[in-house]
Order: C-alpha cells, then structure tokens, then sequence
C-alpha cells in the first residue's frame, strides 16, 4: 500500500515538473516578440533585420528604412508607411490591411500570401515585387498593373504575371484568359 502511494506521488510530481519545463520556451518566444503598435517611428532604420511576426499596428512610420529585412508574418495593419523604404524586404504572409504605402519603394519585395485589403499604393515603385497569391482590393491591383513591370531576382516572379495584370475572367464559362499584349 505505501510503495502504491509513493509511486503515485512519484508519477504526479514528475508530471508537475514536466509541465513546468515544457511551458517554459512558448514563454520565451513570447517575450522576443516585436511590438511597434502605436510607435512613432518616422525615419528609423530597420534594415537587413530579422522582423518575423512582429508587430507594427497602427504604427507612424513614414520614410523608415526597411530594406532587406525580414518582415514575414507581421502585422503592419492601419500602418503608414508614407515614402518607407522597403527594397528587397520580405513581407510573405504579412497583415497589411489598411496600410498607406504612398510614394514607398517596393524594389523587389516579396509580397506573396500577404493580406493587403484597404491598403493604397499610390505612386509606389513596384519594380520586381512578387504579389503572388496576395489579396489586394482590384483597384490597387488595376493601378499598379499601368506600372507593373521586372521580375522579382529571388522567386523569379514577373510583377505583372503575379498581379494578373495579363490576365482577365471569362465569367460565362469561369476560367482565365491570357491577354496578348498590344
């Protein structure tokens, strides 16, 4: 009977500790998370950084300098990023609903999965951006397809051709038809 219980103790004391340990990366993982929301950060320079899955809702960040950094599955939603640099950044899977990207350099960016509803890209360079598979409302989409043009040098995607920019909807029989150009 006493070997039984200190065998249960046993088992519910390792469990205990098992618990413990085991929580204890998520809590690390939670506190290495980037958090801009709100932040005034105008004409800072985040480039060449690591930004995965951080945060930068609602932040200011005009003319800030995002080149070549890695801002996959981040959060930029009600951003504006008037005039921001972001050559060569990689926003794949990215929130981007509501943001202003007026004036920005999109140089190469890599904007595939992200979510870029609401967002406007008014006089944007989008010189070799790869938009495969984003969601863009169609006016942005007809508006960048006037200046779409290069192919993205790490996915190998032409703007255009990940716009759909050549690309128009036979509604009655519900399939793609590739446009010739003129």
């Amino acid at each position: 009977m006493l070997k039984n219980f200190f065998s249960l103790v046993l088992i519910i004391l390792l469990a205990i500790l098992w618990l413990l340990f085991a929580a204890r990366p998520v809590a690390l993982a939670q506190d290495k998370t980037i958090n801009y929301s709100f932040a005034q950060l105008q004409d800072r320079d985040f480039s060449h950084q690591d930004l995965r899955g951080g945060v930068f809702a609602a932040a200011a960040m005009r003319g800030v300098n995002l080149e070549g950094s890695d801002l996959s599955y981040s959060i930029l939603t009600e951003a504006v990023l008037l005039k921001a640099n972001l050559k060569g950044a990689d926003l794949t899977a990215s929130l981007v609903d509501r943001v202003t990207l007026d004036f920005a350099d999109l140089t190469n960016t890599i904007f595939t999965d992200a979510i870029a509803t609401r967002s406007r890209f008014y006089d944007t360079i989008i010189t070799g951006a790869d938009f495969t598979n984003a969601v863009i409302d169609n006016y942005q989409v007809k508006l960048m397809c006037e200046r779409a043009d290069g192919i993205n040098p790490v996915t190998g995607v032409a703007t255009r051709d990940s716009l759909g920019c050549n690309y128009t909807l036979d509604v009655h029989n519900l399939r793609f038809i590739k446009l010739l150009k003129s």
